[in-house]
């Protein structure tokens, strides 16, 4: 019998491995061409402590308030999983029952609910700087026992004012976490309150994980905008730092250079379900890419490619050869020839071809008619978007906070 184990000490490549899962539920950010390591290099900088599968930002403050809350009661390592679920769902009423719950996590599922909030954003927490605790939530949850016996030699301590051998307390949650309003946890929603956001706000600048990111420099701009499709169409792009400039041009240059690639994989696979009308359609879509080559052809011609790889592994050094590889053959494929005939190209396809049945083995679809099977028509066809949609929602969140006038 088979399963699968997650490593205790391994908090970052668990997470990766529950994005992946939920990633596959949405057809505009499917991997199907191997590009996630760039991508998720540039998204990591650009807005780190973020992920696809967040909804709202004022469940930062949520889940920190819940556990918490646990910690003030005691609950005791053995009961604090089964004690935190039940917190966590019984928020859902909560906030379904509030007048903002757009984004609210396990709505439909609610006592079944598989991923709970605090494994969505336990991560984020960290980065942020709101959770002190170093480890993963079941090393947090072990640690508890120790946690309160600690505070219980302080508390006898204190009364006995032996402060000289004191134990050294490390909290597990900031020191300045603002304190939950009154009626938490029964009265929730996810709207933030002017002094929520400052505090989101102040935590995001202050961390140094988050230290000269797009994120921290669109928080401390203060200023709300219309919402925009990419990041590098943000109305302040041109008051941005100089190196965040240069990643958000490497970072659209490489959105803009691989989609022609996963409209050409599409396009194969419409042409191999003789889907008629896909194809028409997967033809259109890739005539539009070709056009927005043409309009930045000069940016494309200039891009450095050494510069942009130091960026990439600069977020993540771990990169394979293979994906190297691939990306730098579409590269020469897309800037030395003529684009408008890679569609037909059968050095294109071969490439396309080959780099699926590199990745999935047995499971490519391109000349597997069982294995098509599962596709739904259009898979990862979108242009990347480094997590831009997302973070945008979490700005809009505290932005709108931040206009609040508290009572």
């Amino acid at each position: 019998m088979s399963s699968f184990t997650w490593l205790d000490y391994s908090e970052f490549e668990r997470r990766k491995m529950l994005e992946v899962v939920d990633l596959f539920k949405e057809r505009d950010t499917r991997d199907e061409l191997g590009l996630g390591a760039v991508r998720d290099s540039f998204a990591d900088q650009f807005f780190p402590g973020t992920s696809t599968i967040m909804t709202r930002a004022r469940y930062f403050l949520l889940v920190a308030w819940t556990y918490q809350r646990l910690e003030q009661r005691r609950v005791p390592s053995a009961k604090f999983s089964e004690k935190s679920r039940r917190a966590e769902t019984d928020l859902i009423e909560a906030i379904e029952r509030s007048n903002d719950n757009e984004g609210n996590i396990g709505k439909h599922a609610k006592t079944t609910l598989k991923r709970l909030p605090s494994s969505v954003y336990w991560q984020g927490l960290g980065v942020w700087g709101i959770r002190v605790f170093p480890g993963s939530q079941s090393q947090y949850q072990r640690s508890l026992d120790r946690l309160y016996a600690q505070l219980g030699r302080h508390g006898k301590r204190k009364e006995e004012r032996d402060v000289e051998h004191d134990d050294l307390m490390v909290p597990n949650w900031h020191a300045g976490l603002i304190p939950p309003p009154v009626g938490f946890p029964d009265e929730s929603s996810l709207t933030l309150t002017r002094g929520e956001a400052e505090y989101l706000s102040e935590r995001i600048q202050l961390s140094p994980l988050c230290a000269g990111s797009l994120l921290a420099e669109l928080v401390a701009g203060r200023e709300r905008y219309e919402p925009v499709e990419f990041a590098w169409h943000h109305p302040r792009v041109g008051l941005l730092p100089g190196k965040i400039r240069e990643m958000l041009l490497h970072a659209q240059n490489f959105s803009e250079l691989m989609h022609g690639a996963a409209l050409l994989y599409n396009l194969i696979l419409a042409e191999q379900a003789r889907w008629n009308e896909g194809v028409v359609d997967f033809h259109t879509r890739f005539a539009s890419w070709v056009q927005t080559l043409a309009d930045r052809s000069r940016a494309l011609r200039e891009w450095k490619r050494e510069r942009f790889w130091e960026i990439a592994r600069t977020g993540n050094p771990r990169i394979s050869s293979g994906t190297h590889e691939f990306i730098n053959a579409w590269w020469n494929l897309v800037l030395n020839g003529d684009v408008a005939r890679l569609r037909e190209s059968p050095v294109a396809r071969k490439l396309i071809t080959d780099r699926e049945l590199r990745l999935k083995k047995n499971l490519a679809r391109i000349g597997n008619a069982r294995a098509q099977e599962l596709w739904n028509g259009d898979s990862g066809s979108f242009q990347l978007e480094f997590r831009w949609r997302i973070s945008q929602r979490l700005l809009g969140d505290i932005f709108q906070g931040l206009e609040v006038h508290d009572a």
